[in-house]
């Protein structure tokens, strides 16, 4: 049964992940359907975002208490309910406010299910319980902007709200019946939550997080210019090439999850990063050619989804009596990252005039996180050697 509760898991993954990415392929259709212009339609990405970014770590420390059940089930209500928003109003304002439910109630989520994950499953099976996870983050971001496109061709782009709503509500039942009882996070007080921020194991494992995303974000951002300015990837195949590099994500993750179980999280999070760093770093020699371009970027997508797993298994060990509030905040360093890999890429590609140069700062990002996570590394071996020796002394 705990396979079947990790699959529903995953479920809610993708649908949360699909409200995310959707509307970034419909934006000219909800443009035009709100009378709105394009750039005011992508707006309702940026309320999304920020909302998940602020939100969440707020609400997820204010009710820690409260049981993984109980959170799991409620942010999928209020999910449910941004979809109904999204589905039924006619008014650009109460739109975007239907935008801000979806992505507060999206980050929670999202937090809760990775430490439910790893929680319903022992220790050393917890990489493969969050790669799980992380699997339906990787198959909304391949079929989420398509599916967009799809339904909105077919009739209203407002349908696919329709649909995501439904497998919510079927999701959040499945998820009532048969999700064993999970406690919260250890009691403690709101002010003495924020305590991890005090703590050089965690705060340099955040900064891990942001330079991991950011360094992502930059290039997968801009990662269509590229096939079309740099490798002249045909229009009509880059949309093929996408859901490779999205297939090529999704098995990353699973075997993210796998490796980080068998080999550790903090070996897969040094490989994985400098795995990026030399795929990127290599990407723009190889361009000469299509084929090994491809090929670089196809590897590049499946280690960064390998190494995720690998990111959020590290940070719940650090602090596995407080994982919510750790995934919590994490997910602001996330997200957060995503934004300064977006607007740097674009502030380099309105200096340089291409993206040809993007690959190289995304690789320098890349290992400044590899230096962020050796300085947690050192950081835990240092707190371990004194409570050694205070134990000594006692």
């Amino acid at each position: 049964m705990k396979n079947g509760i990790l699959y529903l898991l995953t479920a809610g993954a993708f649908v949360v992940g699909t409200a995310e990415l959707v509307v970034a392929g419909i934006l000219d259709r909800i443009a035009e359907d709100l009378n709105v212009t394009v750039g005011a339609a992508g707006q309702l990405i940026a309320a999304y975002s920020l909302a998940y970014a602020i939100g969440t770590p707020v609400i997820i420390a204010a009710t820690s208490r409260l049981s993984r059940n109980a959170l799991l089930i409620g942010s999928l209500a209020l999910f449910a309910l941004g979809c109904a928003v999204s589905v039924a109003a006619d008014d650009y304002a109460i739109v975007v406010a239907g935008r801000v439910v979806l992505g507060v109630s999206s980050g929670i989520f999202s937090v809760i299910a990775f430490g439910a994950a790893a929680e319903l499953v022992p220790p050393e099976k917890r990489g493969r319980a969050v790669g799980m996870v992380t699997l339906g983050m990787s198959a909304a971001t391949v079929l989420g902007i398509p599916a967009g496109v799809l339904f909105a061709n077919w009739g209203n782009w407002r349908t696919i709200f329709i649909w995501l709503c439904i497998l919510t509500l079927l999701i959040m039942a499945g998820i009532r019946l048969w999700l064993p009882k999970l406690k919260g996070d250890a009691p403690v007080r709101f002010t003495e939550q924020f305590r991890v921020l005090r703590n050089p194991v965690i705060v340099s494992g955040f900064l891990l997080s942001g330079l991991f995303t950011t360094s992502a974000s930059l290039m997968n951002s801009y990662q269509v210019p590229y096939l079309q300015d740099v490798l002249h990837s045909r229009e009509s195949s880059v949309s093929a090439l996408l859901l490779v590099f999205g297939l090529f994500g999704m098995i990353g993750s699973r075997l993210g999850g796998v490796a980080t179980d068998k080999s550790g999280s903090k070996r897969i999070v040094v490989l994985g990063l400098a795995a990026i760093a030399a795929a990127l770093i290599l990407l723009p020699a190889l361009s000469g050619s299509r084929p090994l371009g491809w090929a670089t970027l196809a590897v590049w997508n499946g280690v960064m989804s390998l190494t995720i797993p690998a990111v959020l298994t590290y940070l719940i060990q650090q602090a596995p009596q407080s994982a919510n509030i750790v995934l919590g905040f994490n997910t602001s360093m996330l997200h957060l990252g995503v934004a300064l890999g977006a607007s740097g890429g674009g502030a380099l590609l309105q200096s340089a005039g291409t993206v040809r140069y993007h690959p190289w700062i995304a690789a320098a990002i890349a290992l400044a996180g590899l230096v962020a996570a050796a300085a947690s590394f050192a950081a835990g071996r240092r707190m371990r050697l004194r409570t050694a020796r205070t134990g000594e002394a006692i």
